[in-house]
């Protein structure tokens, strides 16, 4: 029975794995309820007096007669072994915490005696780490290689057990070289890659994304026009698996890539996010009729009306949806309600050139398929909501009969300039509590 108990409350910390608070609470009730929710809560670190603690006592005369650290190298052992709960590291957390570390080191004169300090302290830290864990998330995001000294801790002996079962990757892609080597010789198994391309993309950047065996969700973000003629290559050939891609490119040109994407089947692929720019719609409308079918949620900031007509007609099972309609374009709404039977969500932009909001909700009304729950409207800019108070509570009424009856979340976020009337929210806010409304967010 007490095997029972220790699962279910595994379970419930679990649950709890962003609740920081609450899981501290949980270790103060019980040595049980400590052992196990310590686990969840130290699957990040979570301060450096503990990590210090956990070093070994070779690592800690190293910092002791540096002047590193005060205490004694012999000091009391830590209640548990935290560092080997860690299962997500982000290296932008590491150096604060040598930061951390370093605040009452007084004998530093020169910037060159401060990076030998702090290669140390990375160095000894590291090798902890990499003895220790075994990561399943790293964050190599920020640019830490120039806020501290380069550690090559995937070089570490210990490395390849630490990192073979890596499953989430965020990094750069002007990391230096050595670490994207290294990974590809040791993690072939990530499953969700985010990289944010730089003017300097890395020797390796290219051998690690096509090692991959089980890549589902990718995320490449560009700031630029940075080149991708290495990368590519990789996108189009290797990942039947793909289940989500997310393209952020603020240059259009960066799109150009796009094109050799256009003809590839990705038979997994279900969640589709381009944000800011888009590839021209001629191309992303044969990309849809590769890959539409199996589409679930589509993103795309894009105003043309022939790509709302390919998405009525190749993407058939989509649950969520956001794109663009200008305002004499609301029969192209209705295709979409009328083609995607599975439809749960929409977001849409009203006001001046766009959807009037009073009709988005009759045809709401109307045409969403049964599934249907969620409308999020965005009024932009200047934008004055039209929607009557009495026709707003009509829409409400109609809703509550709609078999079968699910609540409605209904999102608005409106632009610096945009109204909603007051009477309108006090409606909303009326049905909410009728139950009528399930989620209202303004």
């Amino acid at each position: 029975m007490s095997q029972l108990d220790a699962d279910c409350l595994n379970e419930i910390f679990e649950y709890l794995e962003d609740d920081i608070t609450s899981l501290s609470s949980c270790l103060l009730v019980s040595r049980l309820w400590c052992k196990i929710s310590v686990r969840t809560l130290w699957r990040s670190v979570r301060n450096h007096k503990t990590l210090i603690a956990c070093l070994s006592n070779e690592s800690k005369e190293i910092l002791y007669k540096n002047g590193i650290i005060i205490s004694n190298p012999t000091s009391k052992p830590p209640l548990f072994n935290y560092v080997a709960f860690i299962k997500n590291l982000s290296i932008y957390k590491i150096d604060n915490i040598i930061k951390n570390i370093l605040t009452n080191y007084q004998s530093i004169i020169t910037s060159q005696s401060l990076n030998h300090v702090k290669f140390i302290v990375a160095q000894e830290l590291y090798k902890l780490l990499m003895n220790q864990i075994s990561l399943k998330k790293l964050n190599f995001y920020s640019y830490a290689t120039i806020i501290i000294p380069k550690v090559t801790f995937t070089c570490y002996p210990e490395a390849k057990n630490c990192l073979k079962d890596l499953s989430e990757l965020s990094c750069r892609s002007d990391i230096y070289p050595e670490f994207f080597y290294q990974l590809s010789q040791i993690c072939h198994n990530i499953q969700y890659l985010d990289i944010t391309f730089k003017e300097i993309i890395s020797n390796g950047l290219a051998d690690l994304i096509s090692v991959q065996q089980n890549l589902k969700y990718l995320v490449i973000q560009c700031y630029g026009g940075e080149d991708l003629t290495e990368i590519i290559p990789s996108l189009t050939t290797k990942f039947s698996n793909l289940r989500e891609l997310v393209l952020s490119f603020i240059n259009s040109d960066s799109f150009e890539y796009f094109k050799k994407l256009q003809y590839i089947n990705f038979s997994q692929l279900q969640n589709l996010k381009l944000s800011h720019r888009h590839p021209k719609v001629e191309i992303l409308i044969k990309f849809l009729e590769n890959n539409g079918k199996n589409l679930k949620n589509f993103h795309i900031c894009c105003q043309d009306n022939s790509l709302n007509l390919a998405i009525a007609k190749f993407c058939p099972n989509l649950r969520k949806i956001f794109t663009i309609f200008k305002k004499d374009e609301l029969n192209s709404l209705k295709m979409i309600f009328d083609s995607c039977k599975y439809l749960e969500s929409i977001e849409i932009c009203c006001g001046d050139e766009y959807l009037n909001d009073k009709e988005v909700l009759e045809v709401i009304s109307k045409y969403s398929p049964k599934n249907f729950y969620e409308l999020k409207i965005y009024y932009v800019w200047a934008a004055q909501s039209e929607i009557l108070p009495e026709e707003l509570e009509k829409f409400f009424i109609n809703w509550k009969d709609r078999v079968p009856q699910k609540s409605l979340s209904f999102i608005i976020t409106k632009g610096p300039l945009a109204n909603v009337k007051n009477e309108n929210v006090e409606i909303i806010e009326k049905y909410k509590k009728l139950g009528i409304i399930k989620k209202f967010v303004y």
